[in-house]
């Protein structure tokens, strides 16, 4: 049952929080760019080491914030067309000499839609960007997964990764101190 299934990618174990520090920050500098930690515990710093900095020396950040400004504007411009349709097609009602359209009188419609369509922005960019809902992912079959909810820290390197090659991708993760390496599969579909 082991060998069938679809390669998913390489697993390597690790001892201790300083060993998976070190080596993300070489699994990194070496290009490989489809990977992930896993760890019983945050490790403060790791995803730094993971993505590292951009070219002004910041962490790289999430993608998330451009769903929630996209969600954003949309909300804005949604409210602003609403009250714009309503008042000068839908139901135009002249009141005290006032335009059928001002900028200023539809701020709650146009406040609420900008931060409700932001949130939603930002719910639906971080189910897109961690590829959900996946009820099992293929890591959690590893053997020594549930180790990394007590004491083990894991790295893989996933099969997609432009870099990755059976031979060289598990040397690799010997070399810089991986134990246990082995091969990950997803289950065969029916």
């Amino acid at each position: 049952m082991a060998n069938k299934g679809i390669k998913y990618g390489l697993t390597a174990v690790f001892n201790s929080a300083s060993e998976i520090y070190s080596a993300a920050a070489k699994v990194r500098d070496a290009g490989y760019t489809t990977w992930e930690c896993y760890t019983p515990i945050p490790v403060h710093g790791l995803d730094a080491q993971m993505y590292g900095l951009d070219d002004k020396g910041f962490p790289v950040r999430s993608k998330v914030p451009r769903f929630t400004l996209v969600g954003g504007i949309t909300g804005f411009f949604t409210g602003m067309l609403i009250v714009w349709y309503m008042n000068s097609y839908d139901y135009p009602l002249i009141i005290g000499g006032k335009p059928f359209f001002s900028p200023i009188f539809p701020f709650p419609v146009f406040y609420e839609l900008t931060i409700l369509f932001a949130a939603f922005g930002t719910l639906f960019g971080m189910f897109f960007l961690n590829r959900l809902p996946r009820h099992n992912h293929p890591v959690f079959e590893h053997p020594k997964f549930g180790r990394t909810g007590d004491d083990k820290f894991m790295i893989v390197v996933e099969v997609e990764d432009p870099k990755f090659d059976d031979d060289e991708t598990a040397d690799f993760l010997k070399k810089i101190g991986g134990k246990s390496v082995s091969l990950i599969r997803e289950p065969e579909e029916f």
